[in-house]
């Protein structure tokens, strides 16, 4: 007479080794993608939520970049402290709100429309602005987003310090800003590599 037991038999052979490579390639594959999107967080973390800020005591410039959110009134401030002794505001485009500001006593101040009218166009004419003036520090004045992408654009076209000080941006601004500044680092990295 059989013996019953209360174990159901199991497959074994190739059937059995099959389901383990399946069962371990997954594995590799979720451990893998969960560490892309950990490094992608800890990169947009340091890049465009919390990058390294502030400046010294005094530059040669102030430079305002045309950007969302409200620059003027930090780039206004810093003039006010007479922490450098000019004030270059990017207006955009022809068609941009911003008009040129107030002149602020004892700052030098320079308007323009920058030509492409990109960040890259901005840090152009700064550039050619810091070797005419013989500039040797700049604090650019931008949205939190933007740090990193406006420092490595100005560092290509001016050879002295840069520093970045940055304002406020609309919260809801916030996860459009984070898409387009990736999209616009990696052309600044691989495209757009010159000044």
């Amino acid at each position: 007479m059989p013996v019953l037991t209360d174990e159901v038999p199991r497959p074994s052979g190739p059937a059995v080794c099959r389901g383990k490579r399946i069962r371990r390639r997954l594995l590799r594959a979720l451990i893998a993608a969960a560490a892309l999107v950990l490094l992608l967080a800890g990169l947009t973390a340091r890049l465009f939520v919390w990058p390294p800020a502030g400046m010294p005591d005094r530059v040669d410039a102030i430079l305002m970049l045309n950007y969302t959110g409200d620059p003027l009134p930090v780039a206004l401030q810093l003039a006010r402290e007479h922490r450098a002794r000019y004030l270059v505001v990017s207006q955009g485009t022809v068609a941009s709100f911003y008009s040129c500001p107030a002149p602020v006593p004892g700052v030098k101040l320079i308007c323009f429309h920058p030509s492409p009218a990109t960040t890259q166009g901005e840090a152009e004419f700064a550039g050619r602005l810091a070797s005419k003036h013989h500039w040797h520090s700049m604090v650019i004045v931008t949205s939190t987003p933007q740090d990193f992408r406006a420092r490595l654009r100005l560092e290509r076209c001016f050879g002295g310090q840069v520093y970045v000080m940055t304002s406020s941006l609309p919260l809801r601004s916030w996860p459009y800003q984070i898409v387009y500044e990736w999209g616009a680092t990696i052309k600044a990295l691989t495209v757009q590599r010159s000044c």
